[in-house]
């Protein structure tokens, strides 16, 4: 795991819970803690964690546990790369392949409907535009 988390950073973890206190997957759901895959994570218990059904895909990704971190741990970075690691063990929630068909098709997540488009005029914001897909196209197919 450490290639894809970037190195030891986890390891500094002392557990002080300041990820957690402001954490939005944790407010929401109360059952999300970075803390406790933080301490998954460095104990070597990633097949808890590398699972279809792991807390990991509550994370909202919103770095507040990486700015909170007085150890400067990044637990999103933890998270991040576990995510990445279910998706090369095709072990991730079927949303998130849908959710990655629709990027690369349209280069957004969610369809753009009138409703939609209705909404964002009513609270004074523009248009959608189009997402150049060719340019997507071209990044996903260098790598």
């Amino acid at each position: 795991m450490n290639a894809v988390a970037e190195g030891f950073r986890h390891n500094y973890c002392y557990q002080c819970g300041a990820c957690v206190a402001d954490c939005p997957a944790n407010i929401y759901s109360g059952s999300f803690n970075p803390r406790l895959i933080l301490l998954k994570a460095i104990l070597g218990f990633e097949d808890e964690l590398i699972r279809t059904d792991s807390e990991i895909w509550d994370c909202t990704n919103c770095y507040t546990c990486s700015e909170r971190c007085p150890q400067d741990v990044r637990p999103i970075d933890v998270i991040i790369a576990l995510k990445n690691l279910c998706m090369l063990q095709g072990v991730s929630p079927e949303m998130v392949g849908k959710v990655s068909d629709s990027v690369y098709k349209s280069g957004i997540t969610t369809k753009i409907t009138s409703l939609v488009e209705k909404r964002r005029k009513m609270y004074g914001l523009e248009s959608l535009k189009e997402c150049p897909v060719d340019e997507l196209t071209a990044m996903f197919e260098d790598e």
